[in-house]
């Protein structure tokens, strides 16, 4: 997956969601930097739900209760 400049202004553009750890970093990416249109379009919904717990580490916890209380389907992976 490419991601735009706006998105990927600072770092990679490139990633592929196959591998867990480029995954990882991606989706923190779109969490903390994206805007709800590039969630929609970037973000697979069950591999969210199944990364959640790694994200959650890797994340402010501000983000991820923001996130939670948006999702609360997250919490219950």
């Amino acid at each position: 997956m490419r991601l735009p400049v706006q998105l990927a202004w600072s770092g990679p553009a490139d990633y592929d969601v196959s591998d867990p750890h480029e995954r990882l970093t991606l989706y923190c990416l779109l969490l903390d930097c994206g805007q709800r249109d590039d969630i929609v379009r970037y973000v697979n919904p069950t591999l969210l739900r199944r990364d959640w717990p790694r994200i959650k580490r890797l994340t402010a916890r501000r983000l991820t209760t923001l996130w939670e209380r948006r999702l609360p389907e997250l919490c219950a992976g």
